[in-house]
């Protein structure tokens, strides 16, 4: 088992399946422009790398000022329905209050506000320190660099610090950032992307961290 102070999580395919309500908004979005709606697997494919990629991917056309207004659209809608469908997976809560004397965090791509909105929204706020998101888009995962304020603030060792997510994008953040991964397999992240990555632990289930963190 593993020494661990701090447990950094990612949130879309990690804790929560909130697909339906991303599909949604950027279907709204695609709507409001006057552009034809995508399929839920196109949109989910896009998951993962920022905001503004997902709605620049969907919208399909290099425009800036289209792109920036999609964005607008996207937030407006999202922030009012961030948990229409959401739900979170198998165990979610119960591993969160088992690891309530730990430090914990969320580590997203997401905009901050939309990962506070949707986990205020299924009650599971409360347990986390912080929320690390996607807001400055010229440093989000897998980049070390998301990691560096927060590390600094809370005075984490590296050592002793583990990401729980279901990407190739997180374990690649870990590996950047010299901390231990856990690739969960119940997400988004494909097989032949996350294993050459050589995550530290695999699981299918986020119960079996009660087997890996000490």
């Amino acid at each position: 088992m593993l020494n661990v102070d701090s447990i950094f999580f990612d949130i879309d395919g990690t804790l929560i399946d909130a697909r339906s309500d991303i599909v949604n908004a950027m279907n709204y979005a695609l709507a409001q422009l006057g552009l034809a709606q995508k399929s839920f697997d196109e949109i989910v494919s896009y998951v993962g790398t920022g905001v503004s990629d997902l709605v620049a991917k969907s919208i399909g056309i290099d425009d800036s000022a289209l792109i920036e207004k999609g964005v607008d659209l996207y937030s407006g809608y999202y922030m009012k329905h961030p948990a229409d469908s959401a739900k979170l997976y198998p165990h979610a809560g119960e591993v969160l209050d088992y690891f309530k004397n730990k430090k914990k965090f969320i580590l997203t791509n997401r905009y901050s506000k939309f990962a506070d909105a949707v986990l205020r929204s299924l009650g599971i706020r409360e347990y986390f320190d912080d929320i690390v998101g996607g807001d400055d888009e010229g440093c989000i995962k897998p980049s070390a660099c998301v990691l560096d304020p927060v590390i600094a603030k809370f005075k984490i060792e590296k050592s002793k610090s583990i990401i729980v997510g279901d990407m190739a994008i997180d374990i690649m953040t870990g590996n950047n950032s010299g901390i231990k991964t856990c690739w969960i397999r119940h997400g988004l992240g494909k097989p032949e992307e996350v294993e050459p990555l050589r995550p530290d632990f695999i699981i299918d289930d986020l119960i079996e961290l009660k087997k890996i963190i000490l």
